[in-house]
């Protein structure tokens, strides 16, 4: 007889638009990943500020910055940014995700990133790429975009320095539907 527990149940989430309410959370989600891990380049956490200027950057532009509510509890976010500076890029995004690691391994990241990538085309986008650090910290990324359509088409070899180590990086790539 099985006498392991169930599985944790799926969270009820529900994914929206980020509210200036939620960047305290969104700062509190992302600080641990930028202090302890090489998921992110990014060497410090970003200040609840920072984040308010990447909100009103995204939705300046059109893009999606989302969250999912668990139960009136920011357990993620997600948003679609530019890929590149130049004009010609414009229907090009990168997506960002972050969970909570309490909500980890229950469909939310599906979830998010099904939504961003609905929103993503909505604003116009038509492709979306994923930069996805080859780390054992993001091991759950690659599969998650894999699910989702994605597909790798290429690799940069030792990109980033974090943490006493070289870190390459997976590029995933998703053609959208958008919208005429």
């Amino acid at each position: 007889m099985d006498h392991s527990p169930p599985p944790p149940r799926a969270p009820r989430a529900s994914v929206r638009p980020l509210v200036p309410a939620d960047l305290p959370r969104v700062a509190e989600i992302f600080a641990p990943f930028a202090r302890d891990t090489a998921v992110t380049f990014e060497t410090e956490p970003w200040d609840v500020a920072k984040w308010a200027a990447k909100h009103d950057d995204l939705t300046g532009r059109g893009l999606p910055f989302l969250v999912a509510d668990v139960d009136g509890e920011v357990a993620g976010f997600a948003y679609a940014g530019p890929w590149r500076p130049k004009a010609a890029y414009r229907h090009t995004v990168e997506d960002t995700i972050y969970l909570d690691p309490r909500f980890a391994g229950r469909g939310l990241g599906t979830t998010l990133l099904t939504a961003l990538l609905d929103a993503a085309a909505r604003a116009g986008a038509r492709q979306v790429v994923s930069v996805v650090a080859d780390v054992p910290e993001a091991a759950a990324s690659l599969p998650l975009h894999r699910r989702l359509g994605f597909v790798e088409v290429g690799r940069l070899t030792a990109v980033g320095s974090k943490h006493g180590r070289w870190v390459d990086t997976v590029l995933l790539q998703r053609a959208l539907d958008a919208p005429a």
